[in-house]
């Protein structure tokens, strides 16, 4: 049958897409969906993924002994409250639960890099937990309704932070229709304590990126249990630019998220911002909500703030010697898992 997008539906998913806090800095589907769940993911990229973190507001996260609550709600009842249709039953992860607002990496012992956006002043900061281990890490098994005390860090304080923009609107869809980006948008902030059993990530102070080299991301899309996309590739290095573009498949709640070079492993970049998530799908009898997805070339591209010398610099400084320029050893590239549907997207959750 035709495919027909109902009147009701498209007007409650332009108001879905519009931006609401940090989930207005939209991101996309190019190509084949290549996000992987930790445990589908090679080795290599699970070691780095242990030091990619998820940012929840306070509220959200309950202490309770020696644990604490995550508060979550299944991804398609999400959609289903805020654009009054479901997820569409071909939509990957839509049973598995969402809860953080941004993704971060850890990038010094008491460390954290995220977007600009994420964290844009001190009170935000006061009301953020950092919560590591937000991931489905085994065949079967269930995102953690519940995570260790030692996996959950308070936002301390914001060493540095950006979110300069040139002639834009202040409304970001609007500026990403019409073209208008922001110059700058990262921040580092430092945790109420030093992070235990987790290495910092390597950022690469000297970047030699060109167009076509290849990259993947590690956070949290739309605040899912942490993902790995690979397959992505440097769409337009922007020379003179503070960012870049690419084609990773990325959503809000990526922002913040660590972009790696595939070659070397290191981070060349902070994802934060790119095309629209989603689109009204399905039949006018049964509409339903899905991804947007393009052509792995088409679309805009996501924008990736580069690790530049302001970063390196708040690095080296606040952590009280070089910044960090190693590399977890590069594996090949993942084979996307095929097994049962039920085994990746019908997990029960709490």
């Amino acid at each position: 049958m035709k495919r027909l997008i109902d009147a009701t539906l498209t007007a409650v998913l332009a108001a879905l897409l519009l931006p609401a806090g940090v989930f207005g800095e939209n991101k996309i589907i190019y190509g084949e969906d290549n996000r992987l769940d930790q445990f589908e993911a090679p080795a290599a990229r699970k070691t780095l993924a242990a030091s990619v973190v998820s940012l929840w507001k306070a509220g959200d996260v309950e202490a309770s002994g020696s644990k604490f609550k995550l508060k979550t709600v299944k991804f398609t009842d999400m959609i289903q409250e805020q654009a009054g249709a479901p997820l569409c039953a071909t939509e990957p992860f839509r049973e598995q639960p969402v809860g953080a607002f941004c993704s971060g990496s850890l990038v010094g012992e008491d460390l954290v890099m995220t977007a600009g956006h994420c964290i844009t002043s001190e009170d935000k900061c006061k009301d953020t937990k950092l919560v590591f281990g937000f991931a489905v890490k085994a065949r079967g098994g269930k995102a953690p309704a519940e995570v260790s005390a030692s996996d959950v860090y308070s936002c301390a304080k914001i060493e540095t932070q950006r979110l300069q923009a040139s002639d834009t609107t202040g409304n970001p869809y609007l500026d990403q229709l019409l073209g208008k980006i922001s110059d700058q948008d990262f921040a580092i902030i430092r945790l109420d304590r030093k992070v235990t059993g987790r290495k910092a990530l390597a950022v690469n102070p000297e970047s030699t990126l060109k167009n076509g080299d290849a990259l993947f991301v590690i956070g949290h899309p739309v605040g899912l249990p942490l993902k790995v996309a690979d397959d992505a590739s440097v769409r337009d290095i922007g020379d003179g630019k503070t960012y870049f573009l690419a084609n990773l498949d990325t959503y809000g709640g990526n922002s913040g998220s660590a972009v790696f070079n595939a070659r070397t492993n290191k981070v060349e970049g902070i994802l934060v911002r790119g095309d629209q998530d989603f689109r009204a799908g399905g039949t006018e009898e049964t509409p339903c909500v899905e991804s947007n997805r393009v052509a792995q070339d088409g679309g805009g591209g996501e924008g990736v703030t580069k690790i530049n010398q302001d970063i390196l610099a708040v690095l080296t400084i606040k952590s009280g010697g070089a910044a960090a320029t190693g590399a977890v050893p590069v594996e090949e590239a993942p084979v996307r898992d095929t097994a049962p549907i039920l085994d990746r997207f019908g997990l029960e959750f709490e």
